[in-house]
């Protein structure tokens, strides 16, 4: 996977028409979207790329919805990636329990209202944002914390030689004061 590659929408439906109408109400989210017509498409796509949200058919012939999201969430790799359900209106009412039990995050039947649908969708989208922002927050910290461990061991160093040299440290000391404040101004 491409770490900063743009997270996109995953669409796994073994109807073509189901497909076409989820790119029509998404398309205007300016998001790549990648489509699956089978829940083994569907994990090969989770393991090429990132994708912030996954839109998952419940009934499919072979891996069916509930196959494929218990395979999604088991993977280390998949298990964070939210899944939106839809599935047909006749189905049965503990399909709404077994598709929140497999690990859905929402659930939607068919015919589903196209607002409805494109604002759940940019929620998780914007989760997702937020969840790299927050991690490339964390990337820059560990790296400062690293840089100040790196020059706090040097300073150590000097501090065991003899005779110690007081003005290295000190200027050794201004730099971590320096690393410290402009870490504080972040």
């Amino acid at each position: 996977m491409i770490p900063d590659e743009r997270a996109g929408i995953l669409l796994v439906d073994d109807m073509e028409d189901n497909l076409i109408a989820l790119e029509a109400v998404l398309g205007s989210l300016n998001e790549p979207i990648v489509r699956a017509r089978s829940g083994e498409e569907a994990m090969k796509a989770l393991l090429r790329r990132r994708f912030a949200v996954v839109l998952l058919d419940i009934r499919m012939p072979g891996m069916d919805g509930f196959e494929t999201a218990a395979n999604i969430k088991r993977l280390d790799q998949t298990k964070d990636v939210p899944i939106i359900f839809l599935t047909g209106m006749e189905e049965d009412a503990g399909y709404a329990f077994r598709g929140y039990a497999t690990g859905a995050a929402d659930y939607l039947t068919k015919p589903f209202d196209p607002w409805v649908l494109r604002a759940k969708v940019n929620v998780f989208l914007e989760l997702h944002r937020k969840n790299q922002q927050l991690q490339a927050l964390l990337n820059r910290e560990q790296a400062s914390f690293n840089e100040l461990s790196k020059r706090l061991a040097v300073m150590e160093d000097r501090l065991s030689e003899e005779p110690v040299d007081v003005a290295t440290l000190k200027k050794e000391a201004g730099k971590l004061r320096q690393l410290l404040s402009s870490e504080r101004s972040c």
